[in-house]
């Protein structure tokens, strides 16, 4: 019986897992953290009808300033898989990007790979969040990449490297049985038809819908035997294969990475 705790439970990729994951069956149980007590609604309008079970937690994730504070919310949701899906959104400015993005999000990794009964941790992130250039980019890629990274999202490219990295040095620490996943899209859409993806080593542009963001969040928490960080994009594979393949192939996207300089900056 999955217990998932889902963080940013009202926004817009959230709001189509809640359906997606309790459609799963009778022995999902879901915990949406929110953090207006006026989105109520709109969780459980989400969640009617579907097999599993829902309830909303209101706390906000600005408030969680240490492993602490997240640990208590795990525990109170009693959470085996926790999902990431929350983010400043770009309100506030660059201190509050850093405080929900990267500190936030890193006291939730840390105090999930500290509770033995959390087995997974998934990360959405964004196509961009490395250091280098990925070994498969195109030129045209890299500068794409490298003019996002050090202009519009500067700050933005920041936080989330800096989560991705901590949650591969904290699941590499915990050891086998712990999958943190990265799920890194890019350019997020609105399109309400279910669409074909292109899951793995893709290039640095291009959009994706976040219907389809989370029907492959569903799948890999099903499915995905260990972590990895899987880029994802718009493309002509269906989700189901996709992920299979990517399981079955081992795909990482941390290639090109110094994955020991990682685990050295988070240990």
């Amino acid at each position: 019986m999955p217990r998932i705790l889902l963080l940013g439970g009202a926004g817009k990729i959230a709001l189509h897992l809640t359906p997606l994951l309790l459609a799963r069956g009778s022995s999902y149980h879901l915990t949406s953290v929110i953090r207006d007590p006026a989105q109520t609604e709109t969780i459980m309008a989400a969640a009617k009808g579907q097999l599993g079970t829902c309830n909303v937690l209101v706390r906000s994730l600005e408030d969680v300033t240490s492993e602490e504070k997240a640990k208590s919310i795990i525990e109170e949701a009693g959470a085996e898989w926790v999902v990431w899906s929350a983010g400043a959104g770009g309100k506030g400015g660059a201190s509050r990007t850093y405080a929900i993005d990267r500190d936030a999000c890193n006291h939730f990794i840390q105090a999930s790979t500290s509770l033995s009964h959390v087995n997974t941790f998934l990360l959405i992130s964004y196509i961009g969040s490395r250091r280098g250039r990925a070994p498969w980019w195109t030129d045209s890629d890299w500068a794409s990449a490298r003019a996002t990274n050090e202009g519009a999202l500067k700050d933005y490219h920041a936080a989330k490297l800096a989560a991705d990295e901590c949650l591969t040095a904290a699941a590499r620490k915990r050891g086998s049985g712990f999958r943190g996943i990265v799920l890194r899209p890019g350019t997020l859409t609105d399109d309400e038809k279910e669409g074909k993806v292109v899951l793995g080593k893709t290039g640095a542009s291009g959009g994706v819908a976040r219907r389809d963001v989370a029907r492959v969040t569903v799948d890999l928490l099903e499915n995905a035997k260990t972590g990895a960080w899987l880029d994802l994009l718009q493309g002509d594979e269906e989700v189901g294969d996709a992920v299979t393949r990517v399981v079955k192939e081992g795909v990482d996207c941390i290639e090109g990475e110094d994955v020991e300089a990682i685990v050295q900056r988070w240990t």
